[in-house]
């Protein structure tokens, strides 16, 4: 029973193990933490397709590191550091072309004109309409027929300009048309 025990909570490890996996915890922990801090970082709420795959990349190399014995912790951190500096020149590419933001993050999408849906374009978001609902409620409209325009960014917010905010944002000149093109502010087909 005591081997049972011993194989399901350590495996096939000694008790010194243990401390193994303290010291391992603690170098790449503040290694991964240096690093991210290096490349700056958003909540989660406002992670983009390449930050999202930056975190499940690092997680996954700081994860195997931390508890496997057989896997050495220079090799992991190089892992780890090789991550980091492909997502800062994917970052300056992206900083640095509006094409390579618009492959890489994609594009935001306008799924409301003035109070009207845009059917297709939730569709090949993947956005229901109950779901496009819950994020208006979210923003305070009450009426789709308060929207001027609602649009799905890229890490999937949902920014909403409503018709008494428009105005007030031409009168502040906060919004300006070429922001969005025109053609995709038209109101679908009734």
């Amino acid at each position: 029973m005591l081997e049972d025990l011993h194989r399901i909570f350590l495996g096939d490890q000694s008790p010194a193990f243990l401390a193994e996996v303290l010291f391992r915890t603690v170098i790449v922990y503040f290694y991964t933490l240096a690093l991210m801090r290096w490349i700056g970082g958003r909540s989660v709420a406002q992670l983009s397709i390449v930050e999202f795959l930056l975190v499940i990349a690092i997680g996954s190399a700081v994860g195997d590191s931390l508890f496997y014995p057989d896997v050495p912790l220079i090799p992991a951190m190089l892992a780890i550091l090789l991550v980091v500096l492909f997502n800062k020149a994917v970052d300056q590419m992206i900083l640095r072309s509006d094409r390579m933001t618009r492959v890489l993050e994609g594009e935001p999408q306008i799924v409301v004109t003035d109070g009207r849906l845009h059917h297709d374009r939730l569709r090949s978001q993947g956005i229901s309409m109950s779901e496009l609902f819950m994020k208006l409620r979210d923003k305070g409209v009450t009426d789709l027929s308060e929207v001027h325009l609602a649009v799905l960014e890229p890490n999937g917010m949902l920014s909403v300009l409503t018709h008494g905010r428009k105005d007030q944002a031409q009168a502040l000149a906060l919004f300006h048309p070429p922001a969005v093109s025109h053609d995709r502010i038209t109101p679908p087909p009734a």
